[in-house]
């Protein structure tokens, strides 16, 4: 899933490559899912003759400043992308375009032609994204929601420390929530408290000084470092938690060291409980590990939680039947398997009384058939 470092990528290439230059073409598809709220001839007459001036970032979330509004905005959602023809971006999103390959994409959702011949297109495979054109992208929802974004606007240590004391929340959770710090996502979160060696559950106000410095420089650090190598995860350095999170329970390990998965905040949470331990007054707890069939089914429906900004009501809905059969499946059973304390007698008598009655029953049945 696209985070900060794959989005800043997709940012700093379009601006190499694409600012300066006039769009002579368009074509947007016809899905009106993730192209949110205008038809396709609007928004490709929106683009055609305009002149790419900047492209920009916050948290997730790409936009085009054109010479005059509006300006395409691109929530990356779970497997959004930019390619461009013959400009290589990062592995995260294979390579660059060859002449073999099919281009446009069939998953593309918003196509550009420039004046000099360039090509780039935005594609969603899982059509999570979402495209829009706004007037002012900074001053609506989902850009004028997000807090200070992890590489541009991270808050100096000082005031992390101080916001961190007041936060009653596992620091997991916080970190997550896009309305503190923008940008940072579940990969880098695991990453950040491994390095930091702290425990995802613990609570943020409970951190030493100590720990909330080194959780700041570490959040500086993977950003970075992620960047460095143009979000390229082959190249993140071998002793990351990153390369063993997609393992089986059991079977992860970094440095020689077993990794948990726990589940905060409705995310699947990788760490190592060898380095990062609960502290103060959660020290006794132990939360309960997942299985790998747990792990895919929670991160299937978390990450389309993430990218909808709410959970699914039709998931709660058959949480909730498959509630309501498991308590019948329950009662069935209570009802027709004795429990350990009841006498070999007793089970005869009450087998005694269900065939009575049974027969009593069918005898009913019989009289009513011949009456009529």
């Amino acid at each position: 899933m696209p985070e900060l470092p794959e989005v800043e990528v997709a940012r700093r290439a379009i601006e190499e490559h694409c600012v300066g230059k006039k769009i002579t073409g368009c074509s947007v598809a016809d899905d009106p899912k993730v192209i949110d709220g205008f038809s396709r001839a609007d928004f490709e007459s929106a683009l055609v003759g305009r002149s790419i001036v900047a492209a920009l970032r916050k948290g997730k979330n790409l936009w085009l400043r054109l010479d005059s509004p509006p300006f395409p905005t691109f929530q990356f959602g779970m497997a959004g992308a930019v390619y461009i023809k013959g400009v290589a971006l990062t592995k995260y999103r294979r390579a660059a375009v060859n002449d073999t390959d099919e281009w446009p994409s069939k998953y593309s959702k918003v196509f550009v032609k420039l004046d000099d011949g360039l090509e780039f297109s935005f594609t969603d495979k899982r059509r999570f994204a979402r495209v829009r054109l706004l007037d002012d992208p900074e001053s609506v929802p989902p850009i004028s929601e997000l807090g200070p974004d992890a590489l541009l606007e991270l808050m100096p240590v000082d005031d992390f420390v101080d916001s961190l004391s007041k936060k009653k929340i596992a620091i997991k959770t916080l970190l997550l929530d896009q309305s503190y710090i923008s940008g940072i996502g579940n990969w880098i979160v695991d990453e950040v408290l491994y390095q930091a060696k702290l425990h995802p559950l613990q609570i943020a106000s409970s951190l030493s000084k100590e720990s909330c410095k080194s959780l700041h420089r570490c959040i500086r650090e993977v950003i970075d470092k992620a960047l460095e190598v143009g979000a390229d995860s082959s190249q993140f350095p071998k002793d990351w938690i990153f390369h063993s999170r997609e393992k089986k329970s059991g079977k992860a390990f970094v440095n020689g060291k077993k990794i948990n998965f726990i589940k905060v905040g409705g995310r699947t949470s990788a760490y190592v409980p060898e380095l990062q331990k609960l502290t103060g007054n959660q020290s006794k707890e132990a939360p309960k590990k997942k299985s790998r069939k747990a792990r895919s089914d929670v991160e299937e429906s978390e990450s389309e939680e993430d990218d909808n900004n709410g959970t699914s009501k039709r998931s709660k809905t058959t949480e909730g039947v498959e509630g309501q059969q498991k308590k019948k499946t329950s009662e069935f059973k209570s009802d027709s398997i004795p429990s350990k304390g009841t006498t070999q007698k007793q089970v005869k008598a009450a087998r005694g009384t269900s065939k009575k009655l049974s027969e009593s029953s069918r005898a009913t049945t019989r009289q009513k058939k011949a009456k009529i």
